[in-house]
């Protein structure tokens, strides 16, 4: 795809968000009191909703999909977990805003969202759809642009489906597609959004992990899982990460 052609996908991604954003209105009332209004306003965005193999069975609300009261029922959606490392392997970091709605002021992987209910981020040849979106998020998140991280670039590895509560309203179900990319690139964080980022060696992430409880660090449960479960022997491979891609296999770690 070209860079034109991609810039174009961006824009249209942008006006869907953009009307999705302006439904938001008639939907807060109550529940939403004390929230930030940015964040609430990212709430009418529209999930891919899914069953335990991640075929598509519908669509529904990013705050629909992440009440606990739905979620409990079983309400599944797609997400994605982006990996970026620079070219001294050392892996970008985020801490989610104090904004978040879920997981406030959490450390976890460099970019965490959702592919949108719509035909581009929908694509399922070579995870075009989930690539798509980690493409909107970076630079909506972290301010990276679309350039520095194009499409061919992004490896797709394997997929994961979790649960975790994040209070006694809000929490996460998904089923999780995981993305590595490794790419020098400028950060910019859109700090509704991110509070903090940092590069780290893997060395410097298992001592972080490990001491994080004794320095009050949270660490979002879905980045704790996929770290326990595969980050240090592929970050040890990046630059033979492809043997690992796993198109077939959904881990259910919940």
């Amino acid at each position: 795809m070209s860079l034109q052609a991609g810039r174009r996908i961006l824009r249209e991604i942008n006006s869907i968000n953009h009307r999705f954003i302006k439904g938001m209105a008639s939907q807060t009332g109550d529940d939403m009191e004390g929230l930030d209004p940015t964040q609430v306003e990212l709430l009418a965005e529209q999930c891919i909703v899914v069953d335990e193999q991640d075929r598509k069975i519908g669509a529904d609300t990013k705050k629909s999909c992440h009440l606990m009261e739905n979620i409990n029922k079983g309400l599944l959606h797609r997400a994605f977990s982006v990996f970026l490392f620079n070219s001294k392997n050392e892996l970008l970091l985020q801490q989610r805003s104090d904004e978040k709605i879920t997981f406030p002021g959490y450390w976890t992987n460099t970019c965490c969202s959702h592919p949108l209910n719509f035909e581009a981020e929908l694509a399922l040849d070579d995870n075009l759809g989930v690539k798509r979106a980690a493409q909107r998020k970076l630079e909506h998140e972290l301010g990276i642009s679309q350039d520095q991280v194009p499409l061919e670039a992004f490896q797709y590895l394997t997929r994961i489906h979790y649960k975790a509560p994040s209070d006694g309203k809000w929490g996460e179900h998904e089923i999780d597609h995981i993305l590595f990319i490794q790419r020098d690139v400028d950060v910019k964080p859109n700090q509704n959004e991110v509070q903090s980022t940092k590069f780290v060696s893997s060395n410097e992430l298992r001592e972080f992990i490990d001491n994080s409880k004794v320095r009050g660090i949270k660490i979002t449960p879905w980045f704790g899982l996929i770290t326990q479960t595969f980050l240090y022997p592929w970050w040890k491979n990046l630059a033979d990460i492809e043997r690992f891609k796993d198109q077939e296999t959904i881990h259910k770690l919940v």
